[in-house]
């Protein structure tokens, strides 16, 4: 009986029947799409493993390399990319995917739908726009600190949206989901190559202190669904994540009542968005509560007064007030598409409302009355008390 069993656990035993061995495979870390013609233009960034892993040896090549194929679609134009590479691509690793602008002002949609369709990729890359750029020049500079550009690219991102604001870190699953809603258009954030990307792609640009190229985040890509309306500058960026409920920490710059400038840094925030139809029109109100420590003081005032402390704090709720505001005014004017979320505001506030307005809501969203409302608490003034500026001016 039991050697019976253990025959018929042997037949319907599989094992490791799709096994695929590392040393076939080329590890993909970003991708980049841009549009030439008709065709997609795929560009592959792909680990160089021996590079990567050895202490020594590789002969100083780089760390990564890219192929590059155009085809009629995403997938034609990857499997096209086996015809120049010793491997089959495997993207389980993604990292990041980059858009060129051209493809986004024509539209990226139909470019997504292999990344979302395909059970090997997963889902937590993050996805950028090369901004007056095409993503085969990002995917070709080579970078300092991070071996393979990539990461780079990756921890930068994350890095700048916990510590600065104006950068947005969206994944496929956040950017599928604003796609089909008829409440949000999706933003994307913006990279940009300083310097010539051919210079960037060699090994020079990573042995000096100061790399002539770099890779650097720049503003938020406005969409109206899949295709670029235009961009967000830094403060109105930072607005955005002000609205959206995406500030972490971050610095306002305030000028002080005698001339001069402080920073406050935003050690917290929240907003609350609400929502209500008055008299048969839309309106919101956004409500954000900061706590601030004062972290650089480049002017005379006395930080030991509470009535200083009273009037940083009012100064802090206009510096924030404005940033909103400067951010709502031009997307409403200039770009006439709901990025903030409020037509889902609406929507849940009001769904009888809402369905009779969805259908064009962008045209509601244009003419929305929005009130801003902020309070700033200052928690700290730091180790020091009173500037030396003020002993200076003694």
């Amino acid at each position: 009986m039991l050697l019976c069993i253990l025959i018929v656990v042997l037949v319907i035993s599989t094992g490791c029947w799709n096994r695929r061995e590392l040393n076939e495979l080329a590890i993909i870390m970003a991708f980049g799409l841009d549009k030439a013609g008709e065709q997609f233009v795929v560009t592959a960034q792909v680990v160089n493993p021996g590079q990567v892993a050895a202490k020594e040896g590789g002969g100083g090549r780089s760390p990564v390399v890219t192929f590059q194929k155009r085809g009629d679609t995403i997938h034609e134009a990857i499997r096209k990319i086996t015809t120049v590479s010793p491997r089959k691509l495997y993207g389980a690793h993604v990292r990041m995917v980059v858009i060129g602008e051209d493809l986004a002002k024509e539209g990226f949609g139909e470019a997504l739908d292999l990344l979302s369709r395909d059970a090997e990729i997963r889902t937590d890359f993050f996805i950028v726009v090369a901004k007056e750029e095409k993503a085969e020049d990002v995917l070709h500079v080579l970078t300092t600190l991070e071996q393979i550009p990539a990461n780079k690219m990756y921890s930068s991102l994350e890095a700048s949206a916990n510590a600065w604001a104006p950068s947005a870190t969206v994944t496929l699953d956040q950017l599928l989901s604003d796609l089909v809603s008829k409440g949000k258009h999706p933003v994307l954030t913006g990279i940009q190559v300083k310097g010539d990307s051919e210079t960037g792609g060699r090994k020079e640009n990573v042995e000096t202190i100061d790399s002539p190229v770099r890779l650097q985040y720049s503003g938020l890509a406005v969409f109206k669904k899949d295709q670029l309306a235009g961009w967000l500058n830094e403060k109105e960026s930072k607005g955005y994540n002000y609205i959206r409920d995406q500030v972490q920490s971050t610095v306002d710059d305030v000028i002080c009542p005698q001339r001069g400038k402080l920073a406050l840094e935003v050690i917290r925030s929240k907003t609350e968005i609400k929502g209500k139809v008055v008299n048969g029109r839309p309106q919101i109100v956004i409500d954000v509560r900061t706590e601030e420590n004062i972290s650089d003081v480049e002017c005379s005032i006395d930080l030991t007064r509470n009535e200083t402390i009273q009037e940083l704090e009012k100064l802090g709720e206009q510096s924030i007030k404005d940033i909103i505001a400067t951010s709502v005014h031009k997307v409403q004017k200039k770009y006439k598409v709901d990025i903030f979320g409020f037509g889902e505001v609406i929507r849940r506030s009001n769904p009888q409302y809402w369905k009779k307005v969805e259908n064009n809501w962008d045209q509601e969203f244009a003419d929305l009355s929005v009130q801003v409302k902020v309070d700033v608490k200052i928690r700290r003034i730091g180790s020091a008390g009173n500037s030396i500026l003020n002993e200076l001016k003694e």
